[in-house]
């Protein structure tokens, strides 16, 4: 078995057993208070903010599709005049972020994401590394409102800028600024304390990965709330500390195969006790030694 389908069928059996888990489960939301308009909710894939205000519902992600029930009972709790976001924003195009986008869309939301996301969720998508295929998604859960670069909406009060950092977890990421609060939406470019997923079948690369970290915390400071894909807030020193590991483990791959050794060498010696726990989420040290092994 070579290392690629090891790779394959690992992940697929990460990603599975979360699927049939919330299906089991009945769905339910937490919702935390953020900063002003701004909440935390959160259910069984990314996390999600909502800004809620005399405009209306704006909403960054909305977790899988099984989910948009409770969520839609979290935003009625929220907001008295309208629990129909105006907005829906998708910081890229996975379905654990991207999957009650049809039933918002049927309710009348706006979806709105990077050109490339719309062209992944309108045609036939391999995900190599789950071993799975993604159906083009129906036209409700289309992005209606697409851009090439930043995207600007003037919402609750706040401006709200919406950034596509390229090459990064995919083709179609976007991080999500908040001025008014100073809160940031990272979207799948950050897994907190975790190694990342970098979806290398869909135009991810681990180096343009940390050339993004780099670039947001150049728009970021020390009050700044930062809003993980998948994990618990932050701020701008444990983004530090991710782009650490993300430039000390590639620098040791690197170093390894520059210097004669194969990947499963790499993956024998591994990266050092220090980024043990890293690996504890759904992308283990092998894996993530075989993300930056294919982006170099």
């Amino acid at each position: 078995m070579n290392k690629y389908l090891k790779l394959c069928l690992a992940l697929s059996a990460a990603v599975v057993a979360p699927l049939v888990a919330a299906q089991e489960e009945a769905p339910s939301v937490s919702v935390s208070e953020l900063k002003g308009n701004l909440h935390l909710l959160q259910g069984r894939g990314g996390n999600v903010v909502a800004s809620v205000g005399e405009d209306g519902v704006l909403m960054i992600d909305d977790d899988y599709a099984e989910y948009a029930p409770a969520y839609h009972d979290a935003l009625r709790e929220l907001s008295a005049d309208s629990s129909v976001p105006t907005f829906v924003i998708n910081t890229h195009w996975h379905f654990d972020h991207t999957g009650a986008n049809n039933y918002w869309g049927e309710q009348g939301a706006l979806i709105v994401a990077h050109t490339n996301v719309r062209e992944r969720m309108s045609t036939r998508q391999e995900m190599k590394a789950f071993n799975r295929v993604i159906e083009p998604s129906p036209k409700a859960a289309l992005p209606v409102v697409t851009y090439g670069d930043s995207l600007a909406l003037h919402f609750n009060g706040d401006d709200v800028e919406v950034q596509h950092f390229p090459t990064g977890h995919t083709d179609g990421d976007s991080v999500v600024f908040f001025a008014a609060e100073n809160v940031v939406h990272m979207g799948d470019h950050y897994f907190k304390d975790r190694f990342p997923f970098v979806d290398l079948g869909s135009g991810g690369n681990v180096l343009g990965f940390a050339a993004n970290i780099e670039a947001v915390l150049a728009k970021v400071d020390d009050q700044t709330v930062i809003v993980p894909g998948h994990g618990d807030l932050a701020d701008r020193k444990d983004l530090e500390r991710y782009l650490d590991m993300l430039t000390r483990t590639i620098d040791a791959v690197q170093s390894g195969i520059e210097g004669g050794m194969t990947v499963e060498q790499i993956t024998e010696k591994g990266l050092g006790d220090e980024w043990e726990s890293w690996g504890s989420g759904f992308i283990k040290e092998d894996a993530w030694i075989g993300f930056i092994a294919s982006s170099l």
